[in-house]
């Protein structure tokens, strides 16, 4: 506690960060509550009066096991995975659950198994866990089903921890996927390494035009990314778990190095790209990521709680606020559904919380312009 008091003053100091107590919204739609040892920019605004509150969550689907990733359809129900099962299900927005398929392939293992889905057009995307590494696959998705299974990319390395998973779509049209370093932490500075990085490609697998190296990596030096969204201008954003002191929320350009192993949150070298906000690990450990109302909505782990994060028309960060703290338990999944709601999964069920009933749990959560 000294180490983070003295930590904290030395921020302010620098005019880089300012830390105050927390408190979350109850009951109804939820109150406005205070970031918690947030370390924002200097000068940070407030959330402007346009940016979304969101109100009263409502659970869609329930009963669930470490649901990870979300995906919508055309029609709006989402395809859901459980990592620990590696069930793929579908999600109506009325809460039915039909299951369909059991991937094949796939060998969940602690922090590993059956994460990131994408669709476009009839085409899924898994990323997962198989015998040998993390791989991503492309099937035909028809009449409900899941069919002629094409690896895409394969040899990411895998491990127990720090696996990344998140799968997303750009605007670009391209494929983007985030690995993680899996406890090698020089993993995420090797350019010819998959480990630690996030990657751009065609549905093919192939590197997408326009890539910094030539090779799938569009950037590097992450630990353990499992976030990523981007604003209406196209800026793209991924929440990154640190180590013992900062997790990150970072800006992403192609090329950019974001330092891990050598630094940890804000480091000033001009070799690395500072994150755009950080967190103390035990008010994040961060996880799925979207935007929605003039906001990043960013699901917390350790932290249990929704971190909103407005966001400038030019992409400025405002002051992050705490959404849901300690209601829900751990949360993963963030997902913009159709209609304006978002929808944020539990994982409580993941070894690292405690279940209630019900759990694991994807809620609903509308958001409306104050």
């Amino acid at each position: 506690m000294n180490h983070m008091r003295k930590l904290r003053k030395i921020l302010l100091v620098a005019g880089l960060a300012a830390a105050v107590g927390a408190c979350s919204g109850t009951g109804g739609a939820a109150g406005v509550a205070a970031e918690s040892g947030v370390a924002a920019p200097s000068g940070a605004a407030s959330p402007p009066g346009d940016a979304a509150v969101p109100g009263g969550p409502r659970t869609v689907a329930r009963d669930l096991a470490v649901p990870w990733g979300m995906a919508f359809l055309p029609g709006g129900d989402a395809l859901v995975t459980e990592r620990d099962s590696a069930r793929l299900v579908r999600v109506t927005p009325q809460g039915r659950v039909t299951e369909v398929a059991t991937v094949q392939g796939v060998e969940p293992d602690g922090e590993g198994g059956l994460m990131g889905v994408a669709v476009k057009g009839e085409q899924v995307f898994l990323y997962y866990t198989a015998a040998q590494d993390n791989r991503i696959v492309r099937y035909r998705f028809a009449g409900g089903r899941l069919s002629e299974p094409k690896v895409i990319v394969q040899g990411i390395p895998k491990g127990v921890i720090h696996n990344g998973g998140r799968l997303a779509f750009g605007p670009d049209g391209y494929l983007y996927a985030t690995t993680g370093e899996t406890g090698d932490r020089g993993l995420a500075q090797r350019r010819d390494s998959l480990g630690g990085k996030i990657l751009r490609m065609t549905t093919d697998g192939a590197p997408a035009p326009g890539n910094p190296f030539g090779t799938l990596v569009y950037s590097l030096g992450h630990r353990n990314v499992q976030g990523l969204a981007w604003d209406p201008s196209g800026r793209l954003y991924a929440s990154e778990f640190g180590q013992n002191t900062w997790d990150e929320l970072n800006l992403v350009k192609p090329g950019a190095n974001y330092g891990w192993p050598e630094v940890e949150g804000r480091g000033d070298d001009p070799r690395f790209t500072n994150p755009v906000l950080v967190w103390p690990t035990s008010d994040a450990s961060p996880s799925g990521l979207a935007y929605a109302g003039g906001s990043l909505w960013m699901g917390a782990l350790r932290g249990q709680r929704l971190w909103q994060v407005p966001l400038g028309a030019d992409g400025s960060v405002g002051r992050p606020v705490a959404r849901f703290t300690d209601r829900y338990g751990r949360l993963r999944g963030v997902a913009a559904a159709p209609g304006g709601a978002l929808w944020v999964s539990t994982s409580n069920k993941d070894g690292r919380g405690s279940p209630r009933r019900g759990d694991d749990r994807i809620l609903s959560v509308p958001l409306r312009i104050p």
